[in-house]
């Protein structure tokens, strides 16, 4: 959850209860929502935000999937789940690692997990001073590199300085060179693109940065798609930045070509860059009040919750979805984390978490015209005493279409999965792993 400052994530001063890898409970069995979003499995940490520096700083964000495997991160670390049943997924380890935000890239043995802050930052803030029982410098920000080859027991092999640090991490598969690429984004205005760094697959514990890709703008968060498309799109402030990864457009996995850069009206904090799966279509949103606000009332304007959609290579809009269930005053709400269902019929369904508004399914076959085929949207929770935010900051962080099912991330209840009844996704392509903002082909 990321706004256009790096720590861009809401905060609640209240103290974080962790229960780990209780039995499946009914909590978004409860919500309502559409008959054709069926409510599965669920593991319930209850977690209230602003945790972080107190005995439970269990704050669930980002997830990624490696065959039967999640890997859910949160604010002090990450959660490995199997998923093997979605009906009744369970909790395999918990590594703890002090420094905020979590984001999560997989592949294969190699986890890396982002740290947002500067290490040893006192406050709610902050940020503290090991990982996986490792000590981490002082002052330091960037990613952590674990070996993942025994889930019940994750070990700390690499630490990464990037400048800014790292609010979110997005990986790029490189078999020709037997590494892993990661897009780093640092999302701050004092670093304005991304960082390239290299993970080898065959010695992860060299991990380092190899450069630097200006953009222009803060990027927030950075949505890649290879295949034909080669593509690679940055969002954070004002709007959004394309990459050509092609050689043919004088590109290349480690050189990005900037193809173009857009401003989207009304916008100030971009936060999601993602492709339908030919490459045709950018979607593109934002994060107005850093998910720390009530942006989805009645009152305010409708570009508050919308999903935007460009073409990427000439920066045209194409259209957008608007969210016609407004919230309430209390809920904290923006259109957050999405990816795109696998599709070889030519539809296009996007899948998102979007906060206290919940889990949604969207059709943009037509991005003039786009459809919501199901949602499930939680009452409002009690705003906890002492908060200085609008509401108890909680709700779908990320909700992602993996492999038959929607998995959802939520901040205040652990890991909840869904399944779309509806005949639109019919005979989506199972993908094996998972890194939701990576694409690794084109359909």
């Amino acid at each position: 959850m990321r706004s256009a400052t790096r720590w861009g994530t809401p905060f609640v001063v209240v103290a974080a209860v962790m229960m780990l890898g209780l039995p499946a409970a009914a909590e978004h069995d409860d919500d309502p929502r559409t008959k054709n979003l069926i409510p599965l499995g669920h593991i319930e940490e209850p977690a209230v935000l602003g945790g972080f520096g107190g005995a439970d700083p269990d704050i669930h964000t980002d997830i990624a999937f490696w065959g039967r495997y999640a890997f859910q991160g949160n604010w002090d670390g990450f959660f490995i789940r199997d998923i093997s049943a979605p009906g009744n997924p369970r909790t395999v380890s918990r590594t703890f690692c002090d420094g905020n935000q979590g984001d999560i890239v997989v592949w294969d043995h190699v986890l890396v997990r982002s740290w947002n802050t500067p290490a040893g930052t006192p406050g709610p803030f902050g940020a503290g001073l090991t990982c996986d029982g490792q000590a981490v410098a002082p002052g330091f920000e960037g990613l952590h590199v674990f070996d993942i080859s025994d889930p019940a027991d994750p070990v700390l092999v690499a630490q990464v300085a990037t400048p800014c640090g790292s609010h979110t991490a997005t990986g790029v598969p490189d078999p020709a060179n037997n590494r892993l690429l990661i897009y780093n984004s640092p999302s701050s205005a004092a670093c304005p693109g991304i960082q390239i760094v290299e993970v080898p697959l065959a010695n992860p514990a060299a991990s380092s940065m190899l450069s630097f890709v200006p953009a222009g703008r803060s990027c927030h968060d950075t949505g890649v798609i290879l295949g034909d498309a080669m593509l690679a799109g940055c969002a954070g402030g004002n709007g959004f930045t394309v990459w050509s990864l092609d050689p043919a457009d004088g590109g290349s996995l480690t050189s990005p070509a900037m193809i173009g850069s857009v401003v989207v009206p009304g916008v100030t904090i971009g936060h999601s860059a993602a492709f339908s799966w030919d490459g045709e279509v950018l979607i593109f949103g934002h994060e107005p009040g850093g998910g720390v606000a009530a942006a989805c009332e009645a009152t305010d304007p409708a570009g508050d919750r919308t999903f935007y959609f460009y073409d990427p290579r000439t920066g045209a809009a194409l259209g957008g979805w608007t969210m016609t269930r407004t919230q309430s005053s209390t809920e904290n709400c923006t259109l957050h984390n999405l990816n795109v269902v696998p599709l070889r019929s030519g539809r296009h369904v996007l899948v998102h978490g979007s906060y206290q508004s919940g889990t949604s399914v969207v059709d943009f076959t037509d991005p003039t015209a786009p459809v919501e085929l199901a949602w499930s949207d939680p009452p409002p929770k009690p705003v906890p005493p002492g908060t200085f935010f609008c509401c108890d900051v909680t709700g779908a962080w990320s909700s992602y279409w993996y492999d038959g099912f929607i998995y959802e991330t939520n901040i205040g209840e652990g890991l909840n999965v869904f399944r779309f009844a509806g005949s639109q996704t019919a005979g989506a392509i199972k993908l094996g792993h998972l890194n939701p903002q990576t694409q690794e082909f084109t359909i």
